[in-house]
């Protein structure tokens, strides 16, 4: 009796040594298999496209909408000469919204808002070549700069002609802050009579029309070099800084600091960083496009004659970094949150917001 109550003791003891030792082991095993890592880089293949698209393209809309009085008044100040009409942002604001209402702040919205469909081609291309690129481990920074650059040449390839038109239709409100400014072929190089009460759709329909009789089918692509060489280089650079910006600011930031503000900020400097490189070819692209004027180097030819190079390089530089700044933020906070709604079940958890 004696030995069989020996017995049961120490198996029940074995017993709790072995529930000790395998509870140990698991706890062990918890600790040193770390959890799976947070994805903040959201690939092309990650998303749902059909949920993607559709929301893109809406939220694309808002943000044009909501900050095209800035793409105005920034055009308006490149086109102007020295400063015959505005002093700047706020005064060019002030004037038109004084002259003109709400509604001069949105001269030639409707022909602008095109813009939304080279903005898909623009994106494809930009992710599709992303995609294609990470097959062959190049690096982030260099693979946002290719794509970029790609994505650019598409959209502008898609977008110029809107481009051209809704350009002359902006820069008609600065002509009634000119002097002389309808009958000045700087300003108003298409001779239109703004004393005419014109429609919407009919001004829209009659800019068109002129710009072909003027130029020809190739009108429409007027300024498409410069603007090439204007928003390539932008584009790339922009994506490669986006990119940068945000690994070191996910390097040096606390983790609890959220993901998706990291990344609005890291737009908003690569915004202002590209906006002060390129913009002296904005303006040459600017005044390509809406003075008809034959060549890049004419354009610089007589901005250096009228600006010299601190204007050159000035003119026109506090709207876009304003304009810039807001259109980073916004498109990024837009973009990025689009992604983390679209992206794929299997992934959803482990997205860091």
């Amino acid at each position: 009796m004696l030995l069989s109550i020996w017995q049961f003791w120490t198996g029940e003891r074995d017993r709790d040594i072995d529930k000790r030792e395998k509870r140990d082991k698991m706890a062990a095993t918890m600790v040193e298999t770390p959890p799976p890592q947070l994805i903040t880089t959201i690939e092309w293949a990650m998303m749902d496209k059909s949920k993607f698209f559709p929301l893109y393209t809406l939220s694309s809309f808002t943000v044009r909408c909501a900050l095209y009085p800035l793409t105005l008044v920034k055009t308006q100040i490149q086109v102007q000469r020295k400063k015959e009409a505005y002093k700047g942002v706020s005064d060019a604001i002030s004037k038109i919204y004084r002259n003109e209402g709400v509604t001069g702040l949105y001269r030639g919205f409707w022909m602008s808002s095109f813009q939304i469909i080279s903005g898909v081609f623009y994106i494809s291309t930009y992710e599709g070549v992303r995609h294609e690129l990470g097959l062959h481990d190049v690096n982030p920074r260099l693979k946002s700069f290719i794509a970029g650059g790609c994505a650019s040449m598409v959209g502008q390839t898609v977008i110029v002609p809107f481009d051209v038109l809704s350009q002359h239709l902006m820069v008609l409100g600065l002509v009634k802050g000119s002097p002389g400014g309808i009958h000045n072929s700087k300003v108003n190089p298409l001779g239109l009579d703004l004393e005419r009460p014109w429609s919407r759709s009919a001004l829209a329909k009659e800019v068109a029309v002129r710009v072909y009789k003027l130029h020809g089918p190739l009108g429409y692509y007027r300024g498409y070099v410069a603007s090439l060489a204007a928003y390539v280089p932008n584009s790339a650079l922009w994506w490669a800084l986006y990119t940068a910006y945000q690994d070191e600011l996910l390097r040096v930031s606390p983790v609890w600091v959220s993901h998706l503000f990291l990344q609005c900020i890291a737009g908003t400097l690569g915004g202002f960083t590209t906006t002060i490189l390129t913009n002296p070819l904005d303006i040459v692209r600017a005044r390509l496009q809406v003075e008809g004027v034959s060549s890049m180097r004419q354009v610089f030819k007589e901005l250096w004659k009228e600006e010299g190079f601190f204007g050159l390089y000035m003119k026109g530089l506090s709207a876009r970094l304003v304009q810039s700044a807001c259109f980073s933020f916004s498109i990024i906070l837009g973009y990025e949150t689009i992604k983390r709604v679209s992206v794929s079940d299997e992934y959803r958890t482990r997205v860091r917001w």
